[in-house]
C-alpha cells in the first residue's frame, strides 16, 4: 500500500536559509493579530491555567514538573484519544499535586478536535502526543496567545518542520513561549561538559559516536473492541504515519547533542541503512526495528547515529565525541586523554540537576518575567536532522540537507485532515501484519 504523496519542492530553498523562509502557506493565512495582554503573566501569585493534549506517561511526568515549576500553576484541562487516558492520568497527578489540580469534569477530552478545547481554557499548553501533531498543535496554541511546552519530535516530515518554523516565528513575533523537550539543553553536566569541549578540552573533533540501541519501546497489546485507528493510536509508536518511526523519535536527542558539540552546524548529507529483521509481528506495526545513519558536516567531521529496538541484543545509549587529544562521553560527562576530567553534581536538590524539571523552571520563570522561552534556535535543525536520516534509511538514497529542507513531503493524512473514526492510511495485510517501506524502490522525497 502506498502511503506517502509527493508535493512540488519549494523553490530556492537552502541549507542556509531554510529557517528563514520555510512556512507552509495553509499556515500564514490563519496568522491573525494577538492582544498579547490575553497571554502576558507578571510576576506575582496570579494562576497560570496548564491544559494537556496527551495523556501518555511522557505528558503526566511534564504536568507534574510544571506545577512544581511555578506554585501559582494549576491544570484545568485534558484531551487525548482515550477517555480513560485522561481520567487514570487525572488521578496520578493529582496525588502528587492535589492542592494544583482543577479539572473539572466537562474539561476532559476526546477526540482528535479535543486540543482546541484544551487550547482554548488554558495559559500555557503542555503538547506531547503522536509526534505528527506537534507541530500543528503547537502553532494552534501560539496562534490563541498561549505559552507552549512541545515534546520532541517536534515533527516527522518535512512539512510539518514548516509548519514548526511558522510556530517559531508567531511566538518570537508576539513574544510567547515555545519550550523544546529536548532536554539535554539543561543538563548541568552536559552544559560544562560541552562547553570544555569547545574550549578544546579533545582538539579537533574527529568524529561523533551516537547510539541509541534497545528493545521494542511502548508494546501494547491490542484491546478487544478497538477499530483499526484507535489501535493505532494507542501504540503510536510502531505507525511511522504517528510516529515517524525511531530515528526522529529516539535519535533525535542524540543528534541533538552532536549538533551541540558542533555548534550548531546541520549537516551537508547523509546516508542510511535500516529495516525489519525479528520484530515483524503485527504488534510492531509498520516501522523498522533498526537504522544507522552517517551524517557528513560542513566541517568534515561525519557523525555516525544508530539505533534499534530489537530483543535479546545488546544495548547502549550513548554520544562519544572522538577529538585530536582525546575522547569524550557526553552522557558520562566525562573526558579522557590529555586532559582528564569528569563532573560531579554536588548540588543538594535533586531537581536543580533534573533537566526535565529545570526546562519547566526556565519555561514558567520566562513567562513570570515577561522574557520568553523560545527553543526554536535548535528545536527546528535537530528535528529535520533525524528526518533528513529516517528518508534515507526508508529509501536507501542519499539525502542532502537542501533537498530535506525544499521537500513539502508528508505521511498521510495531514494533520488537520486527521477525524473520528476516519480510516487510517495504512492497513494491514491478509497475515495481519502492515506494509513496510523498502530501501531502493521506496521514493518519499
Amino acid at each position: 500500500m502506498n502511503t506517502q504523496t509527493h508535493a512540488t519542492p519549494t523553490d530556492g530553498l537552502t541549507r542556509r536559509n531554510f529557517l528563514k523562509t520555510s512556512a507552509t502557506a495553509a499556515a500564514a493565512t490563519t496568522l491573525g493579530t494577538l492582544d498579547l495582554a490575553r497571554s502576558a503573566h507578571a510576576a506575582g501569585g496570579d494562576t497560570l491555567r496548564v491544559g494537556m493534549i496527551g495523556c501518555g506517561g511522557r505528558n503526566a511526568g511534564a504536568a507534574i514538573q510544571a506545577l512544581t515549576a511555578d506554585p501559582g500553576a494549576r491544570l484545568v484541562a485534558m484531551c487525548d484519544i482515550f477517555l480513560d487516558r485522561v481520567q487514570g492520568k487525572l488521578e496520578e497527578i493529582r496525588k502528587q499535586k492535589p492542592d494544583q489540580v482543577a479539572v473539572d469534569k466537562d474539561h476532559c477530552f476526546t477526540g482528535f478536535d479535543s486540543y482546541q478545547q484544551v487550547i482554548a481554557a488554558s495559559d500555557v499548553v503542555l503538547i506531547a502526543n503522536a509526534a505528527k501533531f506537534h507541530p500543528f498543535h503547537a502553532l494552534a496554541a501560539l496562534q490563541a496567545g498561549k505559552h507552549v511546552f512541545v515534546e520532541k519530535p517536534h515533527g516527522i516530515d518535512p512539512l510539518g518542520i514548516k509548519t514548526l518554523q511558522t510556530a517559531i516565528d508567531l511566538a518570537r513575533e508576539k513574544k510567547l513561549s515555545l519550550a523544546s523537550g529536548l532536554h539535554s539543553r539543561h543538563h548541568p553536566g552536559y552544559i560544562e561538559t560541552i562547553r570544555r569541549i569547545h574550549d578544546g578540552a579533545i582538539g579537533d573533533i574527529i568524529a561523533i559516536e551516537e547510539n541509541f540501541l534497545r528493545a521494542p519501546y511502548g508494546i501494547t497489546e491490542r484491546r478487544p473492541g478497538l477499530t483499526e485507528l484507535e489501535w493505532q493510536c494507542s501504540t503510536q509508536y510502531h505507525f511511522n504515519w504517528l510516529s515517524g518511526d525511531d530515528v526522529p523519535q529516539s535519535l533525535v536527542h542524540n543528534m541533538d547533542r552532536a549538533r551541540w558539540v558542533l555548534k550548531e552546524l546541520v549537516p551537508v548529507k547523509c546516508h542510511g541503512l535500516g529495516g525489519r529483521s525479528t520484530m515483524v509481528e503485527p504488534i510492531y506495526g509498520n516501522v523498522f526495528d533498526h537504522h544507522s545513519v552517517v551524517y557528513e558536516f560542513p566541517n568534515g567531521v561525519r557523525v555516525y547515529a544508530f539505533c534499534r529496538t530489537t530483543t535479546g541484543c545488546y544495548d547502549e545509549d550513548s554520544s562519544i565525541v572522538l577529538g585530536s587529544k582525546g575522547r569524550c562521553s557526553v552522557k558520562a560527562c566525562q573526558i579522557w586523554g590529555e586532559t582528564n576530567w569528569r563532573w560531579r553534581d554536588t548540588g543538594n536538590d535533586p531537581h536543580q540537576s533534573d533537566p526535565y524539571q529545570i526546562e519547566h523552571d526556565k519555561l514558567f520563570a520566562g513567562i513570570r518575567s515577561g522574557h520568553p522561552v523560545n527553543n526554536g534556535d535548535y528545536m527546528a535543525r535537530s528535528t529535520l536532522t533525524t528526518i533528513m536520516g529516517q528518508i534515507s534509511c526508508y529509501t536507501g538514497k542519499e539525502v542532502s540537507w537542501d533537498q530535506v529542507s525544499a521537500s513539502d513531503f508528508f505521511y498521510l493524512l495531514k494533520p488537520e485532515d486527521c477525524h473520528d473514526g476516519m480510516e487510517p492510511p495504512v492497513k494491514p495485510g491478509p497475515d495481519g501484519s502492515y506494509p513496510v517501506y523498502k530501501p531502493g524502490q521506496t521514493k518519499l522525497i
